[in-house]
């Protein structure tokens, strides 16, 4: 039996520190639970070491380690946090050279070569990497694990990409228990009404190829699905862990509607009395009234669609595929609403294709949509995703600096817009708040509503009045994060590191970076 220390990084300077911290999301991730349900099945000891509702402090990392003495220490990362999955990387190497220390998770999986060369972890896991750890805490050789970059000396190796996962029943139940108490009982009643909080998924992959979205990079192209009675079996196993609401993070959810109908049938049937919600944003196209009455019967009690723009010809041209129309999504809220269900929606400005006109579409739609709730945010290209790759080679990213990745805060300091000046995107994204909400009677009338139904006078008018501010009045900067090692890794930013490729490795994926040189030197392909 083997240890591993397994790191969610800390979201405090990134997602909580500017105007979307008065709701960011604060929860067990799934990807660290999947993973402690394969060690579990193996036999291996492992810990989930939380930092995601806490400031980032190495010395809390330092101590887990002294502490649990762990063989091997893993790291996810999204792009905001992948600074601290550099740091994380030599204050594993500092207490012991011996610990391997692995990292996956989105950015990883986007930039794999990029991410090896811009710190000292042994391998780095693209895409899907439920069985990775556990492989490695068993034995295998580094050059056998599928989906794996590994450092040989000073040459860097890459393996042939991992299978997608086809059969989900197959994995274990996610370890929801890993995680400390405070994890899971920090959640926001904007976001979740019944705390403890866990996520949870009933598939994983989409079809469909939107240019900002960076789920092809971990998921792959395609769409998976567990059985309805697996689904089931977790949602009741979710709620005897004394879980209350659930997160449900699948990317297209309602897609399969025959197949959604069945695992909502299945839940009804176990009588789990257990809240959730489809947080990632639905398709509109997708909308079904049967659907959605079983959702609602199933415990479902919010939807959020996935809407970006009030135009139709920047939906195509950033690719959104189906059948995904303005009209559509009018006819979907309108149907989770008489279903019961508490419609929200995404909007963006900023996307691929985007002018002054259809900024405005997107705000006069934003307005006609009888939502509950609406978010609008400014479009940022992601590593990985089609969307930064075009920029990258037209040379329109401007920063490298993963810590300025984060949401909502300063986008023009990390590209330049092809066909647009920030101060205009910027004006537009401001323009939203005021006309989407405090310009929209009856938006205000719907919300006062909604506030009075659900007894959140207090708590909604307080964070949508800081929201609001924050949004209107300032632009608050990223905090800086206490790193131990900062200097060290940066000068790694544009050091030379030998590179060796064993195998030409498909594209069709999403997963593999074909860049051969660090992402700062030359456009990618």
């Amino acid at each position: 039996m083997a240890r591993a220390l397994l790191i969610n990084p800390s979201y405090s300077s990134t997602y909580g520190s500017n105007e979307g911290g008065i709701a960011f999301p604060v929860y067990p991730i799934l990807s660290l639970a999947a993973i402690g349900g394969v060690l579990r099945e193996r036999g291996h000891e492992f810990r989930i070491l939380d930092l995601s509702y806490r400031p980032y402090d190495p010395d809390v990392i330092r101590q887990e380690i002294r502490e649990f003495r762990p063989d091997l220490v893993g790291v996810t990362a999204t792009t905001p946090l992948a600074n601290q999955m550099r740091d994380i990387s030599y204050i594993a190497k500092e207490i012991s050279p011996d610990i391997v220390a692995i990292a996956g998770g989105a950015h990883p999986s986007a930039m794999p070569y990029e991410t090896m060369a811009q710190c000292v972890h042994d391998a780095v896991a693209m895409g899907e990497a439920d069985y990775t750890v556990a492989d490695i805490l068993d034995g295998v050789p580094f050059a056998q694990v599928p989906g794996l970059y590994w450092r040989d000396g000073e040459e860097i190796r890459v393996n042939p990409p991992a299978a997608l996962i086809h059969d989900l029943d197959q994995l274990p139940i996610p370890a929801w228990d890993a995680y400390p108490p405070e994890s899971n009982r920090r959640m926001t009643r904007i976001i979740a009404r019944h705390s403890p909080v866990t996520t949870i998924e009933f598939s994983r992959g989409c079809v469909f190829r939107c240019d900002f979205c960076g789920s092809k990079n971990t998921m792959g192209l395609g769409y998976r699905k567990k059985s309805p009675e697996r689904c089931a079996e977790e949602v009741a196993i979710a709620a005897r862990l004394g879980y209350r609401e659930l997160v449900l993070v699948d990317d297209i959810f309602t897609s399969d509607n025959e197949w959604a109908a069945a695992v909502c049938e299945e839940i009804i049937r176990k009588d789990t009395k257990i809240a959730w919600t489809c947080t990632n944003g639905i398709r509109v196209d997708s909308a079904n009234t049967e659907l959605f009455e079983l959702m609602k019967r199933a415990g479902c009690y919010r939807v959020y669609f996935g809407f970006e723009s009030g135009n139709d010809e920047v939906l195509r041209a950033f690719g959104k595929g189906g059948k995904a129309t303005l009209a559509k999504g009018i006819q979907a809220v309108e149907l989770a609403r008489n279903a019961g269900l508490e419609p929200n929606g995404f909007f963006m400005v900023g996307l691929t294709g985007d002018t002054e006109a259809s900024m405005q579409d997107t705000i006069d739609y934003a307005k006609r949509v009888r939502l509950d709730t609406m978010k609008c945010g400014m479009t940022v290209p992601f590593p990985g995703t089609p969307m930064f790759r075009q920029l990258q080679a037209q040379g329109r990213i401007k920063t490298f600096d993963w810590d300025q990745y984060t949401v909502y805060n300063s986008a023009e300091n990390i590209f330049d817009h092809p066909s647009l000046p920030w101060s205009v995107i910027k004006r537009y994204f401001r323009k939203f708040y005021r006309e989407a909400y405090l310009m929209n009677p009856t938006y205000m009338w719907r919300r006062l509503v909604f506030m009075i139904r659900n007894h959140e006078i207090r708590s909604n008018i307080f964070y949508t009045l800081k929201f609001l501010f924050l949004i209107l009045a300032s632009r608050p900067q990223p905090q800086k994060e206490n790193y131990a090692h900062e200097k060290r890794w940066r000068e790694l930013d544009d050091a030379p590191v030998a590179y060796r490729r064993d195998y030409e490795l498909p594209q069709a994926r999403g997963v593999v970076s074909r860049r051969q040189k660090h992402a700062a030197a030359v456009p990618a392909e």
